[in-house]
């Protein structure tokens, strides 16, 4: 359902931008999606992918605690990291890979607290079920969405054509999950049986959650979006203390602590990121104060075997703050 909620939307926007012309909204859904079939059944990948991820997190969810799920899932950050540099070629500034570390150590001290014992949990989940499953929804987000990435950048399409053409796939690929698990059940009871008003919550946060991130990324900067993760774990955090019973112990408060601080570094632009390491590096490189010599005396003889050649200190900043571009 959420998928087709997307879809809709997408078209939605695609009509505007056609100023509300049918004919020529029908025309181009015909060019872009039959006539360019190729470029479609690309998307077919990223799109079961995607729909195995949703799944999973369900899996997810129901077997860890709101919040542990909300800085464990982090780690997507991650694997999108290591795809990109794996697929696309890209490079990660000194920074970045410093908080991608800072980052699988604040999620492996959260999961060392979970198991730990975390406080009391229902008797129906299972930490190691529930860790699995993030952990290969994170594997699975990260190469769907650098897939997705180098689709747009090799095509003409727009990002709401895309995700309309998405939405087709996740559309059908639900469907036949539906039937093959819950068919029978379906059939007897309807297709609607069991919305309830927090079921279409959920639909709905999954329809335009996707779609507002797009919105994000194209109109804020990645500090915002930072800042935004940050605040989805501490709200998180809050409603499983409000509505579960979560008990925050130290150990928990640490790694996520790192997670929101590790999310933070990653999302600085190259500038900042330059500047930091330029600040930790040069500071670092001063070394300890020398005394001033008298008038007229000297320096002493074996001053550069102390503090080896002079000749080369002027470079050491520049070789230690040598940082790859993002």
């Amino acid at each position: 359902m959420a998928e087709v909620l997307k879809g809709l939307t997408c078209l939605l926007l695609l009509f505007a931008q056609k100023r509300g012309n049918v004919k020529h909204l029908v025309l181009f859904l015909h060019e872009a999606v039959l006539v360019q079939y190729v470029d479609t059944l690309k998307l077919a990948v990223p799109s079961l992918i995607y729909t195995l991820q949703n799944n999973l997190q369900y899996v997810a969810i129901s077997n860890l605690p709101a919040a542990t799920f909300q800085v464990t899932y982090q780690l997507k950050i991650l694997t999108t990291a290591l795809f990109s540099v794996l697929m696309l070629n890209r490079s990660l500034s000194r920074l970045q890979w410093v908080s991608l570390l800072l980052l699988f150590t604040g999620v492996a001290i959260v999961q060392a607290q979970q198991a730990g014992g975390g406080g009391p949990r229902p008797l129906d989940q299972n930490p190691g079920v529930g860790l699995a499953a993030v952990v290969a929804s994170c594997l699975s987000s990260g190469f769907a969405g650098v897939y997705f990435e180098k689709i747009l950048k090799g095509s003409s399409g727009s990002v709401w054509l895309r995700n309309l053409q998405l939405g087709l796939f996740g559309t059908a690929l639900g469907l036949v999950g539906l039937w093959w698990a819950e068919g029978t059940a379906v059939a007897h009871h309807g297709f609607f049986f069991g919305y309830t008003p927090a079921v279409w919550g959920v639909v709905l946060n999954q329809a335009f959650g996707g779609l507002l991130v797009a919105v994000v990324v194209k109109y804020a900067d990645n500090i915002l979006k930072g800042f935004a993760t940050s605040l989805s774990i501490v709200l998180s955090t809050v409603a499983s203390i409000r509505l579960f019973g979560f008990h925050v112990d130290p150990l928990f408060a640490l790694g996520a602590g790192l997670v929101i601080g590790a999310v933070y570094l990653y999302s600085l632009p190259r500038g900042a990121a330059k500047a930091i390491a330029s600040a930790s590096t040069s500071a670092s490189a001063s070394g300890p104060c020398t005394h001033q010599q008298p008038p007229g005396q000297p320096p002493p003889s074996q001053l550069s075997s102390h503090r080896g050649d002079l000749s080369t200190q002027p470079f050491l900043p520049k070789l230690l703050t040598k940082v790859k571009g993002s």
